[in-house]
């Protein structure tokens, strides 16, 4: 990032990617009004380059390209410069990301489009190095073949953007409805199956996403079916994410993506989003299996998120950035000499042989610790002859005296800005895992976070506002925002039975109805009817690296409908679900959310009602039992003793449950029809 400039108008924006760009000799406008009408008034076409501020080729594309002199004199003669944050306006990031795909086959960042001054595109990339290499045309080259052709024919030029923008809005709005059903999910499972790749687990080739929620979904089918293959293939995915490089043995949390097979070499990046859904998964897992490792790996996650990504304030940021001392993954490798000059020489012989440190290395002569060679840490203190429970305590030590060493280190930059939807995934996990491992300090991480939203990205009049960061609060919140927070609420009211989180839940989904539910075709639309308006309004409904908002909301209209027994609810859910059914029968694994809210829809849910005054001892410890099981469609909800009234006029299915001889008691309800009331934590175990 070059300083020597006069700061350009970035610098007055609050989105860390934007001031990366703040010094560019490039006269860099943000997305604004005043940006449009400069184009519109001088007859030029608008570069429009939109990227985040941890992406690594947005970083190489401004080294090579906006930080040089001779590209920034042809972009400022002819053309106005528009820098995007996507993380802060995926609105203008998804339509724009569709006309690249559209015209190209393919997308991803840096997201390079061509407008004519009245937004319509024309042209759409994404990574140009600024002279034709890698096969790729060079920026020098396209900028200057595009001013000429706009200077002879700008009404044409304009002509080719309306044209695609007319596509562009035709396919965005193309969803079929159909009938929900079971065999949606079956088929689903079976295409899982066909595309599971069993060597070394994921689905497909690399580059391999962890996508955790195809992973949740599969939990889903085997908890209904009780198919054996679906966990396998789920355990065996998540043990392989963990052993890889994509795993930070030593500091903890998991990196984007992995570029091999293996799992092994990372995109270095660490986005709050992917750790939330990993947590997530990572505690089904556990709550299915019993088994501690998964439960480590969430603890570990926490570790990582609650120690390097939490404000002071509470919320979380958003993202570790892959380079540091402009080289990726630098902060991240070692060579045997560093682990021994940390370590000694025995530790440090012992540390490489486990995870796998050579002199020749694993990633451009360095190596990424892993643990793929060696399986398991049992597995190495077999091979080594060394009691299991000694070997890991002895590694831990290890890796602590690590971690303190490369805390020395430049760190990546951190993007602190705060965004409300990520911030939803990430009480979501906080609030799963502290019911699945009976951990109060998640929770009250979750409700820190809860607190901060509420209080920074709520407007008085209860809209919800996309990013804070640096004391302000800024752009009005997309579905996902609403639907990611919600889902999150939710999850917290079951983790703590407050019932002002599923009051806040209730008001923002009622809200979120309003600002963006279509009402002629069903769904819900990205942006509400109060945002910008863009040359295309989508409706986002394919699950990428993150769940899509529809499906989530879907499920969020299930599991409120349960929870407050509301009709209106429940018929709002099932036109969420068939607005979208005929597109999702396409090809239902790219629409993994939206199975895990059909599978929520389509068979009967469940009731557990725990009865007794809040927070007491018994109380609890019933409550520990539901919540530390893997039960997707039970609503849990609490009937507080003494203070019933305000439970019931929100939960009704709580009145008339009342404590059994002065103990806490559990009502488990399904089929319209309730058990009888368990008092005894060993009993409530054995409860089908």
């Amino acid at each position: 990032m070059t300083t020597q400039h006069v700061p350009n108008r970035l610098a007055k924006e609050k989105s860390p990617y934007l001031l990366q760009h703040a010094h560019n000799p490039v006269d860099w406008f943000p997305w604004s009004e005043e940006a449009f009408d400069k184009a519109k008034q001088e007859n030029k076409p608008v570069f429009l380059s939109i990227g985040y501020s941890t992406c690594h080729w947005c970083h190489v594309m401004e080294r090579e390209s906006f930080e040089d002199e001779e590209v920034a004199g042809l972009l400022n003669a002819h053309f106005v410069a528009v820098k995007v944050d996507r993380e802060e306006r995926p609105d203008v990031d998804h339509v724009y990301m569709s006309v690249c795909q559209a015209m190209t086959g393919q997308g991803g960042w840096p997201l390079t489009v061509l407008l004519a001054p009245d937004r319509t595109p024309f042209f759409a990339g994404t990574y140009f190095p600024k002279r034709r290499k890698y096969g790729r045309v060079g920026l020098m080259e396209l900028l200057a073949q595009v001013a000429e052709k706009w200077e002879a024919d700008p009404e044409g030029m304009a002509a080719i953007g309306t044209r695609v923008a007319e596509q562009t809005r035709q396919q965005l709005g193309e969803h079929s409805q159909g009938q929900v059903h079971t065999g949606l999910l079956q088929h689903a499972y079976e295409l899982y199956s066909k595309n599971y790749e069993p060597q070394y687990g994921g689905f497909g080739r690399a580059p391999k996403f962890p996508s955790s929620h195809n992973l949740s979904f599969l939990l889903r089918y085997h908890y209904r079916t009780g198919d054996s293959y679906a966990l396998e293939m789920v355990e065996h995915t998540l043990q392989a994410m963990y052993r890889g490089g994509l795993y930070d043995h030593v500091g903890f949390g998991f990196a984007r993506y992995s570029t091999d097979e293996k799992w092994l070499v990372p995109h270095f990046e660490k986005m709050l989003y992917d750790n939330a859904l990993l947590a997530m998964t990572y505690t089904e897992a556990y709550q299915i299996t019993g088994k501690p490792e998964y439960a480590k790996v969430v603890e570990e996650i926490f570790t990582y998120v609650l120690r390097d990504m939490t404000s002071p304030e509470g919320g979380f940021y958003s993202a570790e950035d892959a380079d540091s001392e402009g080289e990726e993954g630098r902060f991240y490798v070692w060579s045997p000499p560093e682990i021994a000059e940390v370590l000694g020489e025995e530790d440090g012989a012992l540390y490489c042989r486990v995870y796998d440190i050579t002199p020749l290395g694993n990633f451009e002569g360095h190596s990424i610790p892993n643990l793929i060679e060696t399986g398991s840490l049992e597995h190495a203190a077999e091979e080594l002859g060394l009691d299991a429970a000694q070997l890991k305590e002895r590694l831990e030590a290890c890796r602590r005296r690590l971690f303190q060493q490369r805390e020395k280190r430049i760190h990546p930059h951190k993007d602190d800005k705060i965004l409300t939807a990520w911030n939803g995934l990430m009480i979501m996990a906080l609030s799963k895992g502290a019911k699945a491992l009976n951990r109060k300090e998640y929770a009250e991480a979750a409700e820190h976070a809860a607190a901060f939203l509420k209080a920074k990205l709520r407007r008085e009049d209860g809209r919800l506002l996309a990013r804070y960061r640096d004391g302000e609060a800024a752009y009005l919140g997309y579905v996902d925002d609403y639907a990611f927070l919600v889902w999150g609420l939710i999850e917290l009211y079951e983790a703590t039975f407050r019932l002002d989180y599923l009051k806040d839940a209730l008001e923002l989904n009622e809200e979120m109805l309003r600002l963006f539910w279509d009402g002629e075709e069903g769904g819900l639309f990205f942006n509400g009817t109060d945002g910008e308006e863009l040359f295309a309004r989508p409706k986002e409904l394919y699950d990428g690296a993150m769940p899509s908002g529809n499906s989530v909301a879907a499920q969020n209209l299930v599991r409120l409908a349960r929870l407050t027994d509301a009709e209106a609810l429940t018929k709002r859910a099932e036109a969420q679900l068939t607005a979208f059914a005929g597109t999702v029968m396409g090809y239902p694994p790219g629409f993994a959310m939206y199975l895990l809210a059909a599978d929520l829809h389509l068979y009967p849910g469940r009731e557990a009602v725990v009865a007794g005054a809040a927070g007491a001892a018994d109380t609890e410890a019933l409550a520990a039992v539901l919540r530390q099981a893997y039960r997707p469609d039970t609503a849990l909800m609490l009937h507080p003793a003494g203070e019933a009234h305000e439970a019931e006029a929100l939960l009704p299915l709580t009145a008339g449950k009342d404590p059994v001889a002065g103990k806490a008691a559990v009502y488990i309800c399904e089929n319209f029809a309730c058990q009888a009331p368990v008092t005894d934590p060993q009993q409530l175990l054995q409860a089908p």
